[in-house]
């Protein structure tokens, strides 16, 4: 047991020293084949949960990562609380209003949605970052903000190096067929169909 205990000690040692190392001296960088663009679509919960931790897992690496929300608003959910208090080193823009097509004021609705996506494009196309995820983006092309035609453009001029995660309902057939990884997330049961309002911490 003496034994056991000991090799455990110098396991948890060795992994110490082995993740201090990697910060300080270590940087990873994608492999130009593996360059990604991730969709996360379908009716069920979690795309922008999934984008967030694949933005974690970036980060993790030492890639430079930066995350533009489209339809959010002020509203401060607890992923968004989390890097701006624990993880400065990814940049995070909420671009939109709250919004939705019901909205009173549309143009408001129209003027936020593209002043998001020229933010977007400005950061696709600058080279600055690995990761650039585009959350909810898929709803700008629903309602007629932007075109697919536009997005598929930035896309396929985007530097080398860039990977992308875009999430939203109803993903296009455009941006699935040149996607490499597509997730539908399909809703099974959810507690929102029987009256229970969100949970703090576990939904926002």
């Amino acid at each position: 047991m003496a034994n056991t205990t000991n090799n455990r000690k110098r396991n948890f040692s060795r992994a110490t020293r082995t993740h201090d190392s990697f910060d300080k001296t270590r940087q990873y960088q994608p492999l130009p084949q593996n360059i990604m663009i991730i969709i996360n679509t379908g009716n069920g919960k979690g795309k922008t949960t999934a984008a967030f931790g694949q933005a974690l897992r970036a980060s993790g690496q030492n890639l430079r990562v930066v995350i533009i929300q489209f339809i959010k608003g002020a509203w401060q959910t607890g992923e968004t609380k989390a890097v701006h208090r624990n993880l400065p080193h990814i940049e995070i823009h909420i671009s939109g209003t709250g919004f939705t097509w019901e909205a009173e004021n549309k143009q408001e609705v129209i003027e936020a949605g593209r002043e998001g996506w020229n933010l977007a494009r400005g950061k696709i196309l600058s080279g600055k970052y690995d990761l650039v995820v585009l959350d909810e983006l898929t709803y700008l092309i629903q309602y007629g903000i932007i075109s697919e035609a536009e997005v598929l453009g930035v896309l396929a001029e985007r530097p080398p190096g860039t990977h992308i995660v875009i999430t939203g309902r109803d993903a296009p057939p455009g941006l699935i067929a040149v996607a490499d990884l597509v997730t539908e997330m399909r809703e099974i049961k959810h507690p929102f169909a029987q009256g229970t309002k969100g949970c703090q911490g576990i939904e926002f």
